[in-house]
């Protein structure tokens, strides 16, 4: 037949036009479409082979996607000895964009009853991304149908098509794209062969570019995990990741009902220096039928879960309008909510298994030099100090859905474990406490160090008492969340007037507090809220605490850490007085004895005193003045 005209059947240009601008953000994803089409064609012709004896032998022994380039005439050739297309179905296929090849195949297929194998494209949109990079597609197709001819196909898509018949004596199809000059990169080997590694290195078929075969053809996520070794899974994660260490754990996924997705996703053994850098790309791998989608598909797992690497592949992703939208999908969104769900089970499956022992160092055969020892064991321990901070972010913002589950996963450092190298479960803490203690308390500081040296765990130590010590930025947001745990109440050991039992049988002498208390504060001003005694210090002369309902010293400090102008953030807290302590008595007779002067003088150190034990001193110029001035009339009366 001679070459005729063809009006497409939809408003070619202006779809074009949105597809090429905007549907796709890279426009290498055309080389992934196309290659997806020609693995659908040659899968189709797989599964017509099963039931047709009358199809059209391919012309080479072994079905493969084969990829030429000739950079002195910038062209890129796609071609495959597949199902092949006829007049009629390029026609239907490229001559209308909406129409979608795979879909009215897998619809037939379906109707005769029979089981159609997966394929993966829409063949309509994704042919023509080609016009990303092309000024002018041709098509050189054959059916392997035995009434199939030869059709050759060519367009410039600027609106019409020319169809002509075609050469080409075997089965299926051959898609050569004459690149535009800013496309000239796409007729180089190197080129092309990068862009199948990262967007279909995992198809069945193999894809030669030129004469090397370019992807690798094996898809551990979709392998049974039991034939996947250890030694297969950590070589994939450390490509996935971009990572020289070993993963912490793996968590291989495989599920056919109601959705069919499988997923191969790994913890890290150590901390991603850009976990919290806001610009980093995070998420797992997407892929739809073994074709990348996204390569960090942020919408798959929660943000919290950031720290996890990995594949996700589903046969069920939509993709009808573009793969990159996906995302946003009911489907993504449902599978995402599934492995968030194992994820989480796994982890506490692994907080509550026993620490594993280390291996036995091998011993070196006679002549033989000592082999390196193997890494120890990741432990849970290890996991929660890398991410643990994460999943707290995630009950904060999530409890309602996840809050359950994240609880048993959480660990905390303690006062009693001295050198902080064991981490404390909220069910170790309640299953610890004495018969006198109903109150899990804690406390929120910069790190275990200052919480430690702090005078208000005075009173907790003496008697025994664990305190959580918490010394992530996010305890402060956890805390005001998470106020039970099992019925029994979380309190700050730093907030409010605590009501402890006074069980010192050796109290010894005490200052009568009720007249000195109100009178420092008329001293200090509105640098406090108030001054009253305290039953939390056992040795401390004074500690600054939080009001009930103020903001804790803890948010305020990191807030002005968060802000260039950090004025508005000044809390005014509460100052208590140990009424045991030698000072503090001392203080009381002078005032008592008629000496208010010198009295009011070292009161107003009091203050200084407790932003010194908690290291939050502001105002370092105006308290070494004061310091100064005490220490001149102290010298004085001892020259006296």
């Amino acid at each position: 037949m001679s070459a005729v005209e063809h009006g497409f059947k939809a408003e070619v240009q202006q779809l074009l036009n949105l597809m090429i601008h905007s549907v796709y953000s890279d426009r290498e994803v055309f080389l992934r479409e196309l290659i997806s089409n020609a693995a659908d064609a040659l899968d189709k012709a797989r599964f017509l082979g099963l039931t047709r004896s009358d199809l059209i032998e391919s012309a080479h022994e072994s079905p493969a996607i084969r990829i030429t380039v000739d950079a002195e005439a910038k062209t890129l050739t796609i071609e495959d000895d597949g199902i092949g297309m006829t007049e009629e179905e390029v026609i239907d296929n490229l001559g209308t964009i909406a129409k979608s090849g795979t879909r009215a195949f897998l619809e037939a297929a379906r109707e005769a009853g029979a089981e159609a194998p997966e394929l993966i494209g829409q063949f309509g949109l994704g042919f023509y991304s080609a016009f990303m990079v092309a000024h002018e597609v041709v098509v050189e197709t054959r059916s392997a149908l035995p009434e199939g001819t030869p059709v050759r196909w060519k367009s410039g898509g600027e609106g019409t098509y020319t169809l002509e018949e075609g050469s080409r004596g075997e089965r299926g199809t051959a898609i050569t794209l004459h690149l535009r000059e800013d496309a000239a990169e796409f007729a180089e080997d190197h080129r092309v062969s990068a862009t199948v590694r990262r967007h279909s290195n995992f198809l069945p078929w193999p894809i030669f570019v030129g004469d090397e075969q370019a992807n690798s053809g094996k898809a551990l996520w979709v392998e049974p995990p039991s034939q996947v070794t250890e030694e297969e899974a950590n070589a994939f994660y450390k490509s996935v990741a971009t990572d020289w260490s070993d993963p912490a754990r793996r968590i291989h996924v495989s599920v056919d009902s109601p959705l069919q997705y499988s997923a191969l996703l790994f913890v890290p053994r150590n901390r991603p220096y850009d976990l919290f850098h806001a610009d980093a790309r995070r998420g797992p791998k997407l892929y739809a039928r073994r074709v990348l989608i996204e390569e960090n598909a942020q919408g798959v797992l929660p943000e919290w879960l950031r720290f996890v690497r990995g594949v996700v592949d589903s046969e069920d992703i939509p993709l009808n309008v573009s793969r990159e939208m996906v995302q946003k999908t009911p489907v993504v969104r449902k599978i995402g909510e599934a492995l968030t769900k194992r994820i989480l089970k796994d982890l506490n499956r692994w907080a509550e298994a026993p620490e594993p022992e280390p291996e036995p160092e091998p011993e070196p055969a006679e002549g033989e030099e000592p082999a390196l020892p193997p890494p120890p064991p990741a432990t849970y321990d290890d996991f929660w100090r890398n991410f643990g901070m994460l999943l707290k972010e995630g009950y904060y913002h999530e409890r309602s859905a996840w809050g359950d589950q994240l609880l048993p996963l959480m660990r905390f450092n303690a006062m009693s474990h001295s050198d902080g190298s064991a981490l404390m479960s909220l069910a170790d803490y309640r299953g610890a406490m004495p018969p006198a203690q109903d109150t899990i308390w804690y406390f929120t500081a910069e790190s275990r160090e200052a919480a430690l040296a702090s005078p208000h765990l005075e009173a907790f130590r003496k008697r025994g008492w664990d305190v959580l010590l918490l010394t992530d930025p996010v305890d402060e947001w956890l805390v005001s969340v998470l106020d039970a745990y099992e019925g029994v109440p979380l309190k700050s050991v730093s907030r409010g007037e605590l009501e402890l039992d006074d069980d010192d049988e050796e109290a010894g002498e005490r200052a009568d507090l009720s007249e000195f208390a109100p009178w420092v504060k008329e001293l200090l001003g509105d640098r406090v809220k108030d001054v009253r005694e305290s039953s939390r210090l056992t040795d401390s002369a004074v500690v600054l605490v939080d009001d009930d309902d103020g903001m804790s010293a803890n948010m305020e400090r990191l807030l002005r850490q968060s802000q260039t102008d950090a004025s508005g953030f000044k809390v005014q807290r509460i100052l208590e007085l140990n009424p045991r302590h030698a000072l503090i008595r001392n203080l009381s007779d002078l005032r008592a004895q008629g000496q208010e002067e010198a009295a009011a003088d070292l009161a107003r150190m009091l203050y200084d005193d407790a932003l010194l034990l908690e290291g939050t001193v502001t105002e370092p110029a105006a308290m070494g003045r004061r310091l100064q001035e005490l220490l001149v009339k102290a010298s004085k009366a001892a020259l006296s």
